[in-house]
């Protein structure tokens, strides 16, 4: 059994250092494209942020790609702001201990890779038809 004493869950920091040891990670033929998505740790998903996606419990969205996918970028597109990965500390270590069989590391990885697959364009019906992580 495990002595929990004088153990504390991640903070912010330490989970943005997971998701940039994931994106180190990556493919070179995507790996250039990511380096300048930026990665923000918040506990929780905004309201306004929930309200859009109509996700009523804010423990439902462990991350979420905001920017415009490479696919869709023009030059004559004004950035008003980086693409960012947004990953959500709370619901993630949540969803961490709910699941039991996997290290935190790899969930971290696993919505980072999510959300930058929808930097590159694909869609969530196209990351399901390859990705079975949440079956």
């Amino acid at each position: 059994m495990t002595d929990w004493d004088g153990v504390r869950a991640p903070d912010a920091t330490e989970i943005e250092s997971m998701a940039r040891a994931a994106m180190a990670t990556l493919p070179a033929q995507f790996a250039g494209h990511a380096q300048d998505v930026a990665i923000r740790v918040a506990e929780f998903a905004p309201d306004e942020m929930l309200d859009e996606l109509q996700i009523d419990d804010p423990f439902e969205l462990t991350g979420l790609y905001d920017g415009i996918p490479v696919t869709e970028k023009s030059v004559a597109d004004q950035p008003g702001g980086p693409d960012i990965v947004w990953l959500f500390r709370r619901p993630l270590l949540d969803e961490w201990a709910s699941r039991g069989d996997v290290t935190l590391g790899e969930l971290i990885g696993h919505v980072v890779t999510h959300e930058l697959a929808h930097h590159f364009g694909w869609s969530d019906d196209d990351i399901a038809r390859i990705d079975r992580w949440w079956e």
